[in-house]
């Protein structure tokens, strides 16, 4: 019989994490539990910014590009050794696990049956042709969001070698529709055609990065402006900025 330490994660609130996604083909992968809640997770999201070079200047200005997305990481713990009825997921997982937990060692559940169910959200939908968008819930916290980002560790096993026992590091990444974004911010809508005025220390892929969300598309901006040289832009000068169909 093995022996191992106790499960840490028993005495966590009984209220589970909840990942929802409402295009699973099997009505009863909808909504995924978590065995046990995590000890904490970290939200974060960044700005980003590009470097512009002046001709002979010492130093460089910073272009604003676009606001990031928001990030969720968890780490989640999955046990089948020494699980009891605390554990989530459906009354048939719960059942579960608490069977395992009493069988002897040989017998006891392949985590993998629970991990496998997380780690599956990265998979390309046949007809999105993309990774399915979910709901992230966890009692006031709340997000829609894309798996963006999975590691297993397995770090206990039975005799046969199946893992009993694992760890999940996981990344949310907030999801916002493209016809959302460009209806919330319409000056950025790349099938307008717009002019600005040139400002000290612009640069054409920073103004395609702007105006189309997109750097390799400044030759555009050059055609339209007739710059053969991408890199003669004078401040005070009028840039047309063209539509992209």
């Amino acid at each position: 019989m093995m022996v191992g330490a106790s499960n840490p994660y028993i005495s966590l609130p009984t209220a589970k994490l909840c990942i929802t996604n409402s295009k699973a083909k099997n009505p009863l992968d909808k909504d995924i539990y978590v065995l046990y809640n995590p000890e904490s997770y970290t939200q974060s999201r960044n700005v980003r910014y590009g470097a512009s070079h002046g001709l002979g200047q010492d130093g460089e200005a910073q272009q604003f590009l676009g606001g990031g997305a928001q990030k969720l990481t968890f780490q989640l713990f999955f046990d089948t050794f020494s699980s009891g009825p605390e554990a989530g997921g459906t009354a048939i997982d719960r059942d579960k696990v608490t069977a395992s937990g009493l069988a002897d060692s040989a017998l006891k559940t392949d985590v993998r049956d629970y991990t496998k169910k997380i780690y599956d959200l990265m998979t390309i939908n046949d007809d999105t042709h993309a990774p399915p968008i979910l709901k992230i819930a966890w009692g006031s916290l709340s997000m829609t969001g894309i798996l963006t980002d999975c590691s297993q560790r397995f770090t206990k096993f039975n005799e046969r070698g199946n893992p009993v026992r694992a760890i999940l590091n996981v990344t949310f990444t907030e999801y916002i529709a493209p016809a959302k974004l460009a209806k919330a911010n319409p000056r950025n809508s790349p099938d307008t055609s717009k002019f600005r005025t040139g400002k000290a220390n612009d640069a054409l892929w920073a103004l395609s990065a702007e105006a189309y969300g997109d750097v390799t598309l400044w030759r555009n901006i050059a055609d339209a402006n007739t710059l053969s040289n991408p890199r003669l832009l004078k401040s005070g000068d009028l840039i047309h900025i063209p539509a992209v169909q």
